[in-house]
């Protein structure tokens, strides 16, 4: 119940978060797309400083239910984030919800719930090996690198999903090392967690995501590019958890069957939600860089 309630609680801050950063970045001048001079004009933006905080927030209660949970069971809570920024994006636009809205918040319960029930997502099983652990890692970053690369050819609603995808699937590569960081201080304390070089992984990874999440904030409307990145970082965490670190889900035919159905159903709910009335459009026009900062 524990892991249960900061999954969710980190999925709330999350949301809020993303839509409070998304209407930041959609004033940042176009040019400032995967640099970090996007950084320092986002720092500027009250909004956009308080975005951060709720996602801080939200990654500091993740990094704790994973401490105390598996990879595969906080990854699908976390991915319900989606319904507390379209509770905030309801409250900002008026926008009634509908049967899309109401569907997609159906769906994407639904299959959490039917992809925790059906697998018992637990631990356990056997740490890969180092050789298997790489594997796994250089896979889901590579692909990322490849995505952010093929994002950059195209046209910027577009380009906003595909940044989405590959911050997405390094954010899952992330949750999994913030699961073996845990472990380590739990094992053999915070002098061992110094030494280990996964900590500075896990900050070099936060740094490019952050820089690929609000690239593609500021591309387009927020509707293009929360509903890949929602759905890409539990299925990538998912893969992590299962690939390196030893979770284990039940393998049964009709346990797998209704994981499929779950996760298929969660990212169902999340592109429904995503591409709601109810999501942030952005300004119409870009407003003069520093127009909304403060002093």
């Amino acid at each position: 119940m524990a892991v249960f309630l900061l999954g969710v609680g980190a999925a709330c801050c999350l949301g809020l978060g993303f839509v409070l950063q998304q209407r930041a970045a959609a004033r940042a001048p176009r040019a400032d797309i995967l640099s970090f001079r996007l950084l320092l004009d986002l720092i500027r933006m009250p909004d956009w400083l308080l975005g951060v905080g709720f996602m801080v927030a939200g990654q500091v209660l993740s990094a704790i239910a994973l401490t105390h949970g598996e990879v595969s069971l906080v990854e699908p809570l976390t991915a319900t984030n989606l319904l507390f920024a379209m509770a905030l994006s309801r409250w900002l636009t008026r926008q009634p919800l509908g049967w899309s809205g109401w569907g997609g918040v159906a769906l994407l319960a639904l299959g959490v719930t039917a992809f925790i029930v059906a697998g018992q997502p637990h631990s356990g099983g056997h740490v890969a090996s180092a050789l298997r652990h790489w594997l796994v890692f250089g896979i889901v970053a590579g692909l990322a690198l490849l995505v952010t690369l093929y994002a950059k050819s195209l046209q910027p609603s577009s380009e906003a999903t595909f940044l989405a995808l590959a911050a997405g699937l390094i954010y899952g590569l992330q949750d999994a090392l913030t699961r073996i960081c845990g472990s380590i201080v739990e094992d053999d304390g915070l002098d061992q967690l110094l030494v280990s070089w996964q900590p500075y992984a896990v900050l070099g990874i936060g740094i490019t995501g952050i820089l690929l999440v609000q690239s593609a904030f500021e591309a387009a409307p927020l509707r293009m590019s929360l509903p890949a990145l929602t759905a890409a970082q539990p299925l990538a965490g998912i893969a992590c958890g299962i690939g390196f670190l030893g979770d284990q889900i039940r393998v049964t035919p009709l346990a797998l069957a209704f994981q499929a159905a779950g996760l298929a159903a969660v990212v169902a709910g999340v592109l429904l939600l995503g591409r709601h009335p109810a999501m942030p459009q952005g300004p119409t026009k870009r407003e003069r860089p520093g127009a909304t900062r403060v002093a």
